[in-house]
């Protein structure tokens, strides 16, 4: 027994320096691997090889990332001040630029984010914020799209979650809605006026034109006045004898 330990200690060693050499990658992860510094490839899913002291290698994750942009302070094109914030997807689609190219990807894009939020949305009005947020989160997923392509980054998507207003501009904003609900009203009632006012000349017009119809609107006016609880008392006239009257005071 005594002869065999001077060759288990080598044993050993070599079997601890395989075991921390071999690495098992998930499907949704890449490995890449430098040789003494130098870029030498990027490896996995699976089993490989990694040797200590003269290999390095850098896991990166292939899945959706989401990350949150901080609430950003900025101020509108209409100088509005609002609060800001969103919410960012990208994936890594080129591991090797992600891991060259850029000290933490990560934190890189959340930097470019934040600045192109402010950025894209302070050249708008708050109406344009409010109403066409489909289209500022095109806007900006394009742009940072375009300067992490370089990273080997991919934006899918980014949502504005939430654009804040103090209370002095939600009290204006409130009154001014208002003050447009008013307006409408307004319009409508004039529009309203305007037409009846149309029907009624019309109206005066038919019964100018037929006598006929004038005594069954005296008719029907009487039989309204008569219905109802009224101490009113109507003494009904014929329409020649009005007319008559009507002349007589003329001549």
């Amino acid at each position: 027994m005594g002869s065999l330990f001077p060759y288990l200690a080598p044993i050993m060693i070599v079997l601890l320096i395989l075991g921390s050499a071999i690495r098992i990658l998930p499907e949704y992860q890449r490995g890449v691997v430098f040789f003494l510094g130098r870029f030498q490839g990027v490896k996995g899913p699976g089993l490989i090889i990694v040797i200590p002291g003269i290999q390095q290698m850098t896991r990166v994750d292939l899945r959706v990332i989401t990350l949150d942009v901080p609430s950003q302070d900025l101020i509108s094109k209409d100088n509005v001040t609002v609060r800001v914030n969103a919410v960012l997807y990208f994936r890594v689609v080129d591991p090797e630029r992600a891991i060259i190219r850029v000290e933490d990807f990560g934190s890189a894009t959340s930097q470019l984010s934040q600045t192109t939020l402010r950025s894209v949305l302070g050249k708008h009005d708050l109406d344009e914020m409010l109403s066409e947020r489909d289209k500022l989160n095109e806007d900006i997923q394009e742009i940072i799209d375009t300067q992490t392509e370089e990273w080997g980054i991919k934006v899918s998507n980014v949502e504005i979650k939430h654009v804040d207003l103090n209370e002095s501009m939600i009290r204006a904003i409130a009154r001014q809605a208002e003050a447009e609900r008013e307006r409408r009203a307004k319009v409508i009632h004039a529009e309203g006026e305007l037409q009846a006012s149309h029907k009624l000349l019309e109206a005066a017009k038919v019964m100018s034109e037929n006598s006929g119809a004038m005594k069954l609107r005296y008719l029907q006016t009487l039989a309204d006045m008569s219905t109802g609880n009224t101490s009113t008392v109507v003494f009904p006239l014929p329409i020649d004898m009005i007319g008559s009257l009507v002349k007589d005071q003329k001549s």
